[in-house]
């Protein structure tokens, strides 16, 4: 078991207590921390970004000019992509970022020790 000083305010030694092996004794897993604080961050994301898709942009709901004999373009609706004020063609849509990672997993990589080669011996 290991044992740590206990020192109050002035840092000048009071005592001292062990401490469990099965809590502190463990080794330490810096690719499980890793991997736990990358799921609680991707929880918090709130994934909200959104653009507008042709189909979101109001109006042009009417064909702007005939299909033939005008010389231009044919062309369906104002509110395309390739056009001022048209719509988003592959832009961020609102997602759920979350994600868990085994319990078992998340248990491990928070269990500490204060020396990570004692447990080794």
């Amino acid at each position: 078991m290991p044992v740590v000083d206990i020192v109050d305010i002035n840092n000048s030694k009071v005592g001292e207590t062990s401490l469990t092996d099965d809590i502190f004794g463990v080794e330490v897993k810096p690719f499980l921390i890793q991997e736990v604080v990358k799921m609680q961050l991707a929880n918090r994301r709130s994934g909200t970004a959104s653009t507008k898709s042709r189909s979101l942009v109001s109006g042009g709901g009417k064909k702007p000019w005939r299909q033939k004999g005008t010389g231009r373009a044919r062309v369906g609706s104002i509110r395309s992509p390739l056009w001022k004020g048209g719509g988003t063609i592959f832009g961020p849509v609102p997602r759920d970022y979350s994600y868990l990672v085994p319990k078992k997993v998340r248990k491990n990589a928070f269990e500490i020790s204060p020396n990570p080669k004692a447990s080794r011996e």
